[in-house]
């Protein structure tokens, strides 16, 4: 067969998300690495950010009336007009956000409507500024489109997590064309405030760049906090690319059902890439979705207080274990927990042994982080937990926190070096 390598871009891509091996053959992602090693030991796999708890009944009727009624065949390109309604009622309702209906494009899932943005608007040689840890088809679709990726540390502080801004100002340079922003940010649970939302958006003006944002958690902030969504609150939003979707908020993942908010052209040259990728995504989930955004559903609000309370139950348990760091996140699915005070071992050997002796399996941190980073070195013996799963997994994944709580505190849970 023809050389595979003769068109290296997948190859790149690959290498990019850190799927090549030092051999040299692909991987798995680290979702699903860790699913398999979960399910090696039987083990309650709080890797994968996928939801544990079902979606609204009604949300799922409205999908199967509309295959019913005949709504099985291609919709319009740019997306039904009743989600495109109902999404610019969404940003208008929750945010204050003036949204005409030229300014929204249905995609497939939020990576589906990054992606599209990032190949249609960041130049080849020019910089994506991303925040780290990020989601990994960041530099995938980053490297498809001949751009470099510039990472700036999330780090703890006052017990949470905040940006390095001395980072940021450092990597903003005339060479920036986008800045990637996700807010709620996953993993950490931080929550970036309307004024580091403008620094930000002042830094993305100083080098002409765009700024994409990530708000697929922006339903799941716990607390009393407030997300806000940037385009409304900047005197330019057409700099604004706001990227969201159903699959958090209606606990509908495998729909992917997303959206891009972005002015009438920049959408069109958005759609210009997207409609070469997957066209349309499913009009029966579309109309679905649209039906319970036009009509204010309670669900994203009752599966944030029941996250909350998910939240809680792992905090608790977690805060029982000796010697180890944890944060309270303050958005999404995930809880950071750092093993550094306890342990040289590295997340990775140290998720296997947990897995393996405990019972419950995470996400190693570093792995969201550009290898070799000073932000991936700083997060070496963290692991992300998710706390979106069923109750019954929290509960179970709780037993074996107490387990590893008792063996720490008995002495036979013992601390090895790094190798």
């Amino acid at each position: 067969m023809p050389e595979l390598m003769r068109a290296p871009l997948w190859h790149r891509m690959v290498d990019a998300a850190g799927l090549v091996r030092p051999d040299g053959t692909v991987g798995e992602t680290i979702f699903g690495q860790m699913t398999q090693l979960a399910a090696a030991h039987g083990a309650v796999n709080l890797g994968q950010g996928a939801p544990g708890t079902d979606a609204p009944e009604p949300l799922v009727a409205a999908a199967a009336d509309a295959m019913r009624a005949g709504m099985n065949q291609y919709p319009p390109g740019q997306g039904f007009p009743a989600l495109i309604d109902a999404v610019a009622e969404q940003r208008r309702r929750e945010y204050g956000q003036q949204v005409s209906t030229d300014e929204v494009l249905v995609t497939v899932g939020a990576t589906e409507a990054l992606t599209a943005a990032i190949l249609a608007l960041v130049p080849p040689g020019g910089e994506v500024i991303v925040f780290e840890p990020f989601y990994d088809a960041y530099p995938a679709a980053i490297t498809a489109a001949g751009a470099t990726m510039v990472t700036v540390p999330v780090l703890p502080v006052d017990g949470g997590f905040a940006p390095d801004w001395e980072a940021f100002e450092a990597a903003v340079s005339e060479s920036t064309a986008a800045i990637i922003v996700n807010t709620p940010h996953n993993p950490t649970g931080a929550l970036f405030d309307l004024e580091q939302l403008r620094r930000i958006f002042a830094g993305a003006q100083r080098a002409d760049a765009w700024v994409i944002t990530d708000e697929v958690y922006e339903y799941l902030v716990f607390d009393g906090a407030e997300h806000h969504a940037l385009a409304a609150h900047v005197d330019e939003p057409e700099r604004v690319v706001s990227v969201s979707s159903a699959g958090k908020s209606f606990n509908i993942t495998g729909w992917k059902v997303g959206w891009v908010v972005a002015a009438p052209e920049v959408r069109a040259a958005i759609q210009g890439v997207k409609q070469f990728l997957t066209f349309t995504a499913g009009s029966p989930l579309q109309v679905a979705v649209a039906e319970a955004l036009r009509t204010g559903s309670p669900f994203p609000s009752e599966n944030r207080d029941s996250l909350a309370a998910r939240r809680g139950v792992l905090l608790a348990a977690l805060r029982q274990v000796p010697g180890i760091d944890v944060r309270t996140p303050r958005a999404g699915y995930f809880v950071l927990v750092d093993f550094a005070p306890l342990t040289d071992e590295d997340a990775f050997a140290l998720n296997e042994r947990i897995t393996r002796e405990y019972g419950f399996t995470g996400i190693p941190v570093a792995a969201l982080c550009r290898a070799g980073s000073p932000t991936a070195e700083h997060y070496r013996a963290t692991i992300r937990y998710s706390f979106c799963k069923s109750p019954a997994e929290v509960e179970a994944a709780t037993a074996g926190i107490a387990r590893l709580a008792r063996a720490i505190e008995d002495g036979t849970f013992t601390a090895r070096p790094a190798k």
